[in-house]
């Protein structure tokens, strides 16, 4: 092992002075590579952007910074050995592989020669990602050691699939999310998923543990979602006794002290998201938490809010009515099921009617604008259209809340405890596993449902591999569901590589027949897997899958290009669309063998791993041109959007200037195939006001989207846009 120069040792005969070569530079050392990065800001002489100079900074960030700072070593076996007996990798991942087979997985990931097309790709890899020293001052590894050590970890002795794996990610089609990218493998690590909902129940012992579980997780570097629908509301009676319970907010100002306290070594703050139906009684002292103006004494600062609206609440609005609340407690003292359990579109004149359950009445119209007032002010609360959500919801039971990102939507059952908060009956919580396919990337794939389902197989991993022990609830639920969330990013970067517009016609018709095929592919490889496994998700017969209700509308129509741009371009990349006959063959053999993965799909915001991939985040419009990242210690950093050149640029509109309604189209034509939500962030222009929200709202509702993630406004101040992610699905 050496640290001096580069060109002295490597540890792979092809890749012999790969630094020295691929990133030489006429100009070394001439700039400072921040500095040229930020050429990416201001024009050249021709009013023209200087993409060389962004080119140029992944060069000298190279050589003036990363090869400087490496730890080099003479060969692979050499490597190999320090890093096990040093205790940054994991020696059991290693010993499922004999060194021949494991030096040919390095050889194969190393022959593709891959660079980053960014500054800011390089910049993340080497600062969020990659094996450090455990001082934190050198780099062990490079992007292809990570993706070698990502696909070993997850094909678990498997060759045929680890060298699949490996081809999916150096060619860029598969990303795994961070947790996973960043931990498998290494012996000091997190979790390979770091996502979780949790129920809430209307008695302290669920609160105290909800608190509990909450610190675990966060500990651990989870993000944690809580559903506070069954807490009964302020003024409630406690044991017969009235005007005794102090309702929500006390809990949520519990659960913010908890996520700053378990802060990841002072890594970060820990992440948290409440989610409360739109009914319940506390729910305007809920949003009012979230005012800038807000008293310190309710005041929620951290912690992300989420309402749960069923269709009833837009219909009271239409017809501007008022809307009943209903007390949590009642409901479930006269009807034996908890508020969150209950569909309240069926239930609600049923409930103002009866006499035994305590409500309270708001004009439906003020909620809508109190609504829109605290987005417009703070991007919150995320918004679940829960009949929708349920109505496409193909297995049994009900779902009523979401995650973080809001793309998460499962069903969960409650936990009952003891009075030492023991586990009488563990119920079932949520657990996201997730991983991304480059849309761009795949689309270009020989073998498009082969990607679609090494990406199945991969995750399906991860989720054998998760054991959240220390809580019950998510390790129960996790291991008989099986669920996973295969997401998609860089649909506008693919799309303006195409010349295509975002939300047009064209764009629309891509996506909908791309997330068809994805969903054909998601479910066969899922049907592979059972076959294989001899195993279904637990559940699957009262499933919508058992009895064939989930392949209806692929049975009954065809999915076929509409306009000729589209047609012509699956032609000429012999992308295969599935036709109703192999949607017949698929609905026979998951009858037979069932499913592995309760669930699928879900679509979430991504963030480093699209830096990464050099790909457009999520499936939502870029947020500009030259996007402007606040990057630590560095300061701003710029990114130029995927694929674009001085010639293109007319196709790359950004959120802004697109506006909600071609978004929420696009939203809704990927929706209809995806089996958990997408999200979906709202972007409007510095002059809309709380009436253009309360309308993206009901568009959205109308539109049958099932999530709204943030509300974003463009800030005036800025000369771009300064991008902020979540913290726990940073994918």
């Amino acid at each position: 092992m050496e640290t001096d120069s580069p060109e002295k040792t490597d540890i792979l005969d092809s890749d012999k002075n790969y630094h020295s070569q691929n990133y030489h530079s006429q100009n070394y050392h001439s700039q400072n590579y921040h500095s040229l990065n930020a050429m990416l800001n201001l024009f050249d002489d021709n009013g023209l952007i200087q993409f060389d100079k962004d080119r140029e900074a992944v060069r000298q960030y190279f050589l003036q910074h990363v090869n400087q700072n490496t730890v080099f070593f003479h060969d692979l076996e050499e490597k190999i050995d320090y890093l096990v007996r040093e205790g940054y990798y994991e020696k059991t991942v290693l010993d499922r592989y004999d060194f021949a087979f494991i030096k040919k997985a390095f050889k194969r990931a190393y022959a593709f020669k891959f660079r980053f097309p960014t500054f800011l790709g390089a910049f993340k890899y080497y600062t969020s990602y990659t094996l450090k020293t455990f001082d934190g001052k050198r780099y062990l590894e490079r992007y292809e050691d990570r993706v070698v050590m990502v696909a070993l970890t997850l094909a678990t002795g498997d060759k045929k699939f680890c060298e699949r794996l490996v081809d999916e990610m150096m060619t860029g089609r598969f990303q795994p999310a961070t947790p996973t990218f960043l931990n498998a493998g290494k012996k000091q690590r997190g979790e390979l998923v770091s996502c979780f909902l949790l129920r809430v129940e209307d008695n302290m012992e669920s609160i105290g543990r909800a608190i509990n579980s909450s610190l675990q997780l966060s500990k651990r570097g989870g993000g944690v979602a809580l559903c506070l629908t069954n807490i009964r509301e302020q003024g409630a009676p406690i044991k017969q006794i009235q005007n005794q319970s102090s309702g929500i907010v006390p809990v949520m100002k519990l659960l913010e002290d908890a996520f700053s306290y378990a802060n990841q070594l002072g890594a970060r703050q820990g992440a948290g998201a409440v989610y409360l139906s739109a009914h319940h009684p506390d729910i305007m002292r809920f949003l009012d938490t979230k005012r800038e103006n807000a008293d310190e004494k309710i005041r929620i600062k951290t912690l992300s809010l989420g309402v749960v609206i069923p269709d009833i609440t837009f219909e009271l609005a239409r017809n501007n009515e008022d809307m009943y609340l209903f007390s949590p407690y009642d409901v479930e003292r006269v009807t034996g099921k908890a508020l969150s359990d209950i569909c309240l579109s069926e239930y609600y004149r049923k409930f103002v009617d009866d006499p035994r359950i305590t409500k309270k009445k708001i004009n439906a119209r003020d909620f809508f604008q109190t609504l829109a007032e605290i987005q417009f002010e703070s991007g919150y609360p995320y918004i679940v259209f829960e009949d929708a959500v349920n109505r496409a919801n193909p297995i049994a039971g009900r779902i009523n809340m979401s995650n973080l990102c809001s793309e998460i939507l499962q069903v969960n059952e409650p936990s009952t405890l003891n009075a030492d908060l023991s586990y009488r009956h563990i119920g079932n919580d949520i657990s996201c596993n997730l991983g991304s396919l480059n849309i761009a990337k795949a689309f270009q794939s020989d073998d498009f449902g082969k990607t679609v389902e090494t990406a199945v197989r991969a995750l399906t991993a991860v989720s054998e591999m998760s054991d959240i022990v220390c809580v019950p609830s998510i390790e129960k639920g996790n291991r008989e569901a099986h669920a996973i969330g295969l997401g998609q990013m860089n649909l506008h970067g693919f799309l303006a590589k195409e010349h295509i517009y975002y939300g047009s016609p064209e764009a629309l018709d891509f996506t909908n027949l791309y997330f068809y095929t994805v969903a054909f592919h998601a479910l066969r490889s899922s049907n592979l897997i059972a076959k294989e496994k001899g195993k279904t998700f637990q559940g699957f017969e009262q499933s919508a899958y058992a009895d064939g209700r989930a392949f209806k509308k692929y049975l009954t129509q065809k999915f076929e290009p509409e306009t000729q741009r589209i047609k012509k371009l699956f032609a000429d990349r012999h992308f295969i669309i599935p036709t109703v006959k192999d949607w017949q063959e698929l609905e026979q053999s998951v009858k037979k063998w069932g499913l592995y993965n309760r669930y699928l799909q879900a679509v979430p915001p991504t963030g480093s791993i699209s830096y990464i991939n050099n790909a457009t985040a999520s499936i939502h419009p870029i947020v500009a041109k030259i996007e402007i990242r606040k990057e630590g210690k560095i300061g701003r950093v710029y990114y130029p959007a995927p694929y674009m050149t001085n010639d293109n640029l007319e196709y790359y509109q950004d959120a802004y200037e697109i506006g909600p309604e071609k978004i929420i189209d696009t939203y809704a034509a990927a929706g209809q195939h995806v089996d958990q939500g997408l999200s979906l962030t709202l972007f409007f222009p510095d002059t809309a006001t709380t009436r253009d929200i309360n309308k993206a709202q009901i568009y959205a509702w109308k539109k049958k989207l099932k999530t709204i993630y943030y509300v974003r406004l463009r800030q005036k101040a800025l000369s771009g846009t300064e991008v902020e992610t979540c913290v726990s699905c940073s994918l």
